[in-house]
């Protein structure tokens, strides 16, 4: 094995001596990874350096939400609020009662084995330190390398629950060395130590007083909202028909109908309090990333990992072409709209540019982790984060325009709601008074909509952003293949385009359920938004066309990849 291994080194080190930039990145990050299991499932074409399949699966929450929310009815909402609050689906632990104290202090991680129901062994570690003498101690399930079976005991604040691997109501259970009797009911006494809420529960904590905080975007967001917990205050005040009580962009939802609360629950749980801690897994990976010591970045490295995660969730597929709840899902439902899907953000159907380009940079960030360049690390977390706003943008015009030009309702009003109030932190950064035009306008209750003004603001900024017209694109009428008049990609003249006036006194949209570019239908104020299953509905399930992929579209090769492959000439050459 160290002949092979030699071999390949200096192979590997030919390669990056060559002068070619690729081949060096890729050279650094298989030396870096032939200590590390680099066999984990592909999370949308990325391969993560350690388990995260837990973490990926917090989207189930929001899946399960969606499910209770899509009933509209006040017990479903209720039901939602749990799950959001409570979890069920991430860091699932069993709190169990001991029939005799500790004998000894158990730490943090120490193994636990006992049997399900079918009798069957399950394992565990323990959630915390404990010392010797407690009875009530919480026992966290172990998970897997599958994404799919990752883990069977999933109940918290579920309605549909699965107790497959649940520990069973009493017996023996061997904590280390040591054996105890327990009791404990798997109906009320399975918990989640991650949820939703959470994410924003504990920003303070994590983005605001840490040793190196506040982080930059965290701390636009602390600022414009005046509240730690302002992702959480916006949830909570939306299922409590509140008013927000921020420094700037309050919300007054007391006159919302259940329709409403839906778009301002559903969107605000992941275009708030995901995608700020996404933000934080990534700087928490910089915060924990070690110059000139490839053996020390391994914490590093799965921050990392859980960034990607929380960014794309468990239901998007190993290629990125299944549908997601989470900020991944997003942005390739809002390329359809601003036809910037595909590697050059020209097409309307696939994986969008927006996609394509952050998950080169995960890639990057993960192999510059692997191999200590904490610096270059830094500077690609920013790019990722510039690229993270685009489908807020495009979402917040996109409703600006439907609302304004299409006669969009309640539903439209309080989606562009939610677009706005996850962007506007970052705009006032930049540009209070562009912020100012943007909230007037999209503000929850705003009587009137400017859609121009809206597009103007934002376009405004887009230097500061660190983005620009083209990565934005212009809103795409693919009914008559051309862009909406006034919504076209800042720069481009209307007759460039091809674009003529679009007569919207009476046009609204086909559907609001289904996610599809904007068409064209004579309006009918008295037809309701049909109801549509959960496990078809998404964060973000407005009109949608059929899902059109191209060849290899779906799937993204990125230094994941290629990490991989290297893992397998390791494997072959130490054979």
């Amino acid at each position: 094995m160290k002949l092979s291994f030699a071999l390949l080194a200096s192979s590997l080190a030919v390669a990056g001596a060559s002068g070619d930039g690729a081949a060096s990145r890729a050279a650094s990050r298989w030396l870096a990874g032939v200590r590390r299991e680099l066999s984990y499932e592909s999370v949308a074409g990325y391969t993560p350096a350690s388990q995260v399949t837990d973490h990926c699966a917090i989207d189930l929450d929001q899946n399960a939400m969606l499910a209770q929310l899509t009933l509209m009815t006040p017990e479903g909402f209720e039901k939602a609020r749990d799950i959001y609050n409570n979890g069920g689906n991430s860091k699932s632990y069993a709190n169990v009662i001991l029939n005799t104290t500790l004998s000894a202090a158990a730490s943090k991680g120490d193994p636990v084995l006992a049997l399900n129901e079918e009798g069957e062994e399950v394992s565990g570690k323990m959630y915390a330190d404990y010392a010797a003498g407690v009875t009530n101690v919480k026992v966290q399930y172990a998970t897997q390398d599958d994404q799919e079976n990752y883990m069977g005991c999933q109940v918290g604040s579920l309605v549909e629950t699965n107790m497959e691997r649940c520990f069973a109501v009493m017996g023996a259970m061997k904590i280390g060395p040591s054996e105890y009797q327990y009791t404990y009911d798997p109906a009320t006494d399975n918990k989640n130590g991650r949820s939703i809420a959470g994410f924003s529960t504990g920003a303070g904590a994590k983005m605001l007083n840490c040793e190196t905080c506040p982080y930059t975007d965290y701390g636009y967001f602390y600022d414009y909202y005046g509240k730690e917990d302002y992702a959480h205050h916006w949830v909570e005040s939306a299922f409590a028909r509140n008013q927000t009580d921020f420094k700037h962009g309050n919300a007054d939802f007391t006159q919302s109908t259940l329709t409403g609360m839906a778009e301002y629950v559903k969107k605000g749980t992941v275009y708030l309090n995901v995608f700020m801690y996404v933000i934080r897994e990534f700087e928490d990976a910089l915060d924990d990333c070690k110059e000139e010591c490839i053996d020390c970045n391994d914490s590093s490295v799965h921050a990392w990992d859980e960034g990607v995660c929380f960014y794309t969730g468990s239901r998007e597929g190993e290629d990125g072409s299944g549908s997601g709840d989470l900020l991944h899902g997003l942005a390739d439902k809002r390329c359809q709209n601003y036809k910037t899907c595909g590697d050059a953000g020209n097409e309307v159907t696939g994986i969008s540019k927006v996609n394509h380009d952050i998950f080169d940079l995960m890639d990057l960030g993960q192999n510059q982790l692997l191999t200590s360049d904490c610096a270059a690390a830094r500077e690609t977390t920013k790019e990722i984060i510039k690229k993270m706003y685009i489908p807020m943008i495009q979402g917040s015009m996109r409703y600006a325009f439907k609302v304004s030009k299409l006669q969009g309702g309640e539903k439209e009003k309080a989606e562009g709601s939610v677009f706005s109030a996850a962007v506007l932190p970052r705009i006032h950064a930049a540009s209070p008074e562009a912020a100012e035009i943007i909230y007037d306008n999209m503000k929850v209750g705003a009587v009137t909509i400017d859609n121009v003004a809206v597009k103007n603001a934002y376009e405004s900024v887009y230097n500061d952003l660190g983005i620009t017209c083209e990565d934005v694109g212009g809103l795409w009428f693919e009914a008559e293949a051309k862009y909406y008049d006034t919504m076209e990609p800042c720069g481009t003249a209307a007759q460039e385009t091809g674009s003529t006036e679009t007569t919207a006194s009476t046009e609204t949209t086909a559907s609001a359920d289904n996610d599809a570019p904007i068409v064209t239908v004579p309006i009918n104020n008295d037809v309701e938004d049909p109801i549509v299953e959960a496990t078809s509905t998404s964060e973000d399930s407005e009109d949608s066309p059929a899902e059109a992929t191209t060849e290899n579209d779906g799937l993204r090769v990125g230094l994941g990849t290629i990490s991989s492959f290297g893992v397998a000439m390791v494997s072959y050459l130490c054979v």
